[in-house]
């Protein structure tokens, strides 16, 4: 056999296996069947950690079929801008903060007292039926999305300049500031109603000046936001009162979800459980450092509510009233007679005593 027989020959056993033989006879990596790329806007280095982790896994997972390159800190432009570019594909995924302006139905991720704790909001967000999971992904598929894991930094408390928050009562007066996620303003109106509280919108990037020079008395902040944006800094007094959560959802172009082959789909549910869990134990890992920080700061007093005291900012917000001027339409459309609201409220009680029975 000439040495071109023998060669053409396995090359064709190389090509029939999904490697190409080079010129010199050298093996090169066949292509990629799929080239995509993951946009973000600005990014802490810990989520960073975990969206560079699911990309590798996604080329792993699909042995190769699939290859993502992460483009972090708005190189694909604004959150915006992203947004809008993966809904007409020319961005296959990316992190998202599901604002109404951008997701309709995407209130659901910033509701007051839906998420306690990082258990509830585990199972919460938890593919495929978290009774909030559910109803994201449904508000995502009609902008054109498809949700792959959730992203969370843990909890938001309510500081201030003024005096400690330990009752509702203790909102007398200040001046509070806000931002446009209208779940959340209602909810800190009604605790605080008949206190005299003002809420003034300011900017997240303008909050900390706001803060030094006494433009507003406090603000809701979370463990990250009071060490890596300094707002311990420029306020006395937290309350850990657990009142909000933060979510964000990691989301894929949705035509391009439903036309891919089960066992590729298969591929990236397995990478992005990975990388959520991965980002999970990170943040609670971080929440834990952050707090033993601003614990050890002289002019910095955190207060942490017992479940009783918990409660009674709970009930005073009146969190039914929010849902049902909020939430209720755009659930009875989108799930017509069942019922939505209730059940979701109520799968999130049952979640809660769950995990404060686990805890006895």
């Amino acid at each position: 056999m000439s040495k071109g027989v023998f060669w053409k020959k396995i090359a064709c056993v190389f090509v029939m296996a999904g490697i190409l033989i080079g010129s010199a006879g050298s093996v090169i990596a066949k292509e990629p069947e799929y080239q995509w790329k993951f946009g973000q806007t600005s990014v802490r280095a810990s989520q960073g950690e975990s969206y560079k982790l699911f990309c590798e896994l996604i080329e792993k997972y699909s042995d190769g079929r699939i290859s993502v390159e992460f483009f972090p800190d708005n190189q694909l432009g604004t959150l915006d801008e992203i947004f809008h570019a993966v809904q007409v594909g020319d961005v296959e995924m990316c992190g998202v903060a599901p604002y109404v302006n951008l997701v309709p139905g995407g209130m659901f991720n910033w509701m007051p007292w839906t998420v306690e704790s990082w258990e509830e909001c585990k199972m919460a967000f938890s593919r495929p039926s978290g009774v909030l999971y559910v109803p994201m992904q449904k508000a995502m598929n009609e902008v054109g999305m498809h949700i792959l894991f959730t992203v969370s930094q843990g909890s938001y408390g309510i500081g201030n300049n003024v005096r400690p928050i330990k009752t509702t009562e203790d909102f007398k007066n200040l001046k509070m500031r806000v931002s446009s996620s209208l779940g959340c303003v209602r909810g800190l109106q009604n605790m605080a109603a008949g206190t005299g509280m003002t809420v003034q919108t300011v900017p997240w990037g303008d909050l900390y000046n706001a803060l030094s020079r006494g433009v507003v008395d406090g603000c809701w902040s979370m463990w990250p936001s009071l060490v890596e944006e300094r707002h311990y800094e420029v306020m006395k007094f937290y309350t850990s009162l657990d009142w909000m959560w933060d979510a964000n959802q990691v989301v894929i172009n949705n035509d391009i979800w439903n036309e891919l082959p089960e066992d590729l789909k298969a591929a990236i549910e397995k990478a992005a459980d990975e990388a959520e869990a991965h980002q999970y134990k990170i943040q609670e890992k971080m929440a834990d450092e952050f707090q033993a920080f601003l614990k050890k700061q002289p002019n910095f007093e955190i207060y942490y509510p017992t479940i009783e005291e918990r409660a009674e900012f709970r009930e005073k917000a009146n969190t039914l009233s929010i849902w049902e001027e909020l939430c209720t339409p755009w659930l009875d459309k989108h799930f017509p007679g069942q019922n939505m609201t209730k059940k979701i409220l109520d799968e999130l009680e049952a979640n809660r005593e769950k995990v404060l029975s686990s805890k006895k």
